[in-house]
């Protein structure tokens, strides 16, 4: 069984959690090369809640984002690693700049970012927060970024 879902499928599932009355927690990324931050944040995410989905950032909407070298690991193979980590129920890739429309069409109850984005800039505060929900800003606990680990690579193996 597979835990990338399409829209349509998520809309189901989410559909079904909240009979169920159970918590969706809502979180997105590029996650281009996998570190102990990012395992961090998705598992401090998923204690915020009872399912927690993440939206990766599509090859073209990384692109637009961080800029034409990147992503370095391909939206496919960046969907399958974060769909397999203990924290994470679903994932879903998306093309545009911000998950937005997913966020519109999900409606979860816990939106969650990194502390280095400020909550009035959160992009689906509004949704959220309209429908009863929370948003939440949780702090790094280490300075690993990819972009850092892109440097130190670049360093190393001139």
């Amino acid at each position: 069984m597979s835990y990338i879902k399409n829209i349509s499928e998520l809309i189901a599932i989410r559909t079904e959690l909240k009979k169920q009355n159970k918590k969706v927690v809502f979180t997105n990324g590029c996650f281009d090369i996998l570190h102990a931050g990012h395992v961090d944040y998705l598992s401090k995410a998923k204690e915020k809640g009872d399912v927690l989905i993440v939206a990766v950032n599509s090859d073209a909407s990384t692109k637009s984002i961080k800029g034409d070298k990147r992503p370095i690991v391909p939206q496919d193979e960046r969907a399958i690693i974060i769909s397999s980590l203990k924290p994470v129920d679903y994932v879903i890739l998306f093309d545009e700049d911000t998950p937005y429309e997913v966020i519109k069409k999900l409606v979860p109850d816990v939106l969650v970012k990194g502390a280095d984005w400020a909550i009035d800039k959160i992009v689906g505060k509004d949704i959220v927060e309209s429908n009863g929900g929370k948003v939440i800003a949780i702090d790094f606990v280490n300075n690993t970024s990819t972009t850092n680990i892109i440097k130190t690579v670049l360093e190393r193996f001139k």
